[in-house]
């Protein structure tokens, strides 16, 4: 009977040794390792309980941390330290909340953060200043950047000094002008729209300049330039922009707010007590264009996100703009040994975990975030080899106890005959 109960107990160790190898590869792995427990008898002639034996008493599960690989990937995600990633979902006809080590996340065709199971990533969510929700839920990749329209455009220029005098004709500004820049705004909306500003050269350092659309763009005929401001660039003999006489362009586009202004900047003229040499200037060489700025944009879809060490989720837009949406939550227990196994690399809450404390990355006793990188597997290959020989060696040594036995009893079967 004692040689038998360990046979049961150390074949189960070498499985749990087993389990171990077998997973020295998978991602966010946590090792086990054999418990063993003697096993009393009968009560002995000097009044102490005789050794029976031995039993498995179950596998603990090694919770130390596993090396951190790179993939490259923005959305795998490995935690350093303590805590566990949360996840929500069905998994094996069971509907609740998990936890896990494996960080490797995507989207699914709603834009949650999911696993390889499919179950929702927990965490926070941020809105547009970066205040974070109070409740934790799925995190969600569906963010939209908001259109902004233009209030501001800046334009530096390089204005030929020895350009002929012209004289402005709307209805045929290329022809009438001695000089032309492009730049795009956006409206209410987040439409686009041309705006060429054309440059009429007025002599001794004087110029003119007017700002056109296509007609189309604001109600009128499409095809047909239409003015939505002018004004004037001084430059004096150092060819330093003196002054800048201008008003804000106006414009009625078409479905969006009217009446929309934007703020027109060709550089620090010293007038405005800049150094005049700061944005637009005029020399004896071809006119040419220096910058383009503005502040509107379109709207955007999200284009990539990355992740901080906070497990603050930053979104690139489509349209160039980045945001904070969201904040990878982590969970903490009273007692991590006490979480229950549950396959997958998930792990649930139990009586003897407690309750899972939910919150970002770096609070508390919680780890930090890396980013792009997985946990590997914290299965030491060497150890567990040594161990599998010292317990291969323990069943061997108690499978000779089975046999002395069994030995012992054919003889005494013998003595009968």
């Amino acid at each position: 009977m004692t040689g038998s109960s360990a046979l049961g107990a150390f074949g189960q160790a070498i499985g749990t040794v087993g389990d171990n190898i077998a997973n020295v590869s998978t991602v966010g792995f946590k090792s086990s390792r054999a418990g063993f427990s003697d096993i009393l008898g009968g009560m002995g002639p000097n009044g102490q309980r005789a050794g029976g034996g031995v039993s498995m008493a179950g596998a603990q599960t090694m919770l130390g941390q596993g090396s951190l690989q790179g993939t490259g990937r923005s959305l795998d995600l490995a935690v350093r330290g303590r805590g566990f990633f949360a996840v929500k979902g069905n998994h094996d006809g069971a509907e609740g909340t998990y936890f896990t080590r494996d960080g490797r996340f995507g989207t699914d065709n709603k834009g949650y953060l999911v696993n390889n199971q499919g179950l929702r990533l927990q965490g926070y969510g941020l809105d547009a200043t970066g205040v974070r929700s109070a409740a934790s839920g799925d995190l969600r990749l569906d963010a939209q950047s908001v259109p902004r329209a233009t209030t501001t455009a800046g334009i530096s220029v390089q204005l030929d000094s020895s350009a002929a005098v012209g004289t402005f004709d709307p209805a045929n500004p290329a022809a009438s002008s001695q000089y032309s820049t492009t730049t795009t705004v956006y409206d209410s909306l987040g439409a686009e729209h041309r705006v060429d500003v054309y440059y009429v050269s007025q002599g001794a350092g004087q110029w003119e300049w007017h700002a056109m659309v296509d007609g189309g763009d604001v109600g009128g005929t499409a095809g047909t330039p239409t003015e939505i401001g002018a004004g004037t660039l001084a430059f004096n003999s150092d060819g330093a922009l003196q002054t800048d006489t201008s008003s804000p362009l106006s414009a009625d586009f078409v479905n969006a707010t009217p009446g929309q202004s934007i703020a027109l900047d060709f550089g620090d003229a010293l007038d405005d007590g800049g150094t005049g040499l700061a944005g637009s200037k005029q020399f004896a060489q071809s006119s040419d264009i220096i910058a383009s700025t503005q502040d509107g944009w379109a709207s955007g879809s999200v284009a990539d996100v990355s992740v901080s060490d906070e497990g603050v989720v930053t979104a690139r837009f489509s349209n160039g703009q980045s945001r904070e949406i969201a904040q990878v939550g982590l969970a903490s227990f009273a007692n991590e040994d006490g979480l229950e196994r549950m396959g997958d690399g998930l792990f649930a809450s139990s009586r003897a975990s407690g309750e899972a404390l939910l919150g970002a990355a770096g609070e508390g006793s919680r780890g930090s975030l890396s980013a792009a990188s997985l946990e590997a597997s914290n299965v030491d290959l060497g150890n567990e080899l040594v161990t599998l020989i010292a317990y291969q060696r323990a069943f061997q040594a108690n499978s000779r106890t089975v046999t002395t036995a069994d030995e012992m009893l054919s003889e005494i079967a013998n003595l009968k005959r």
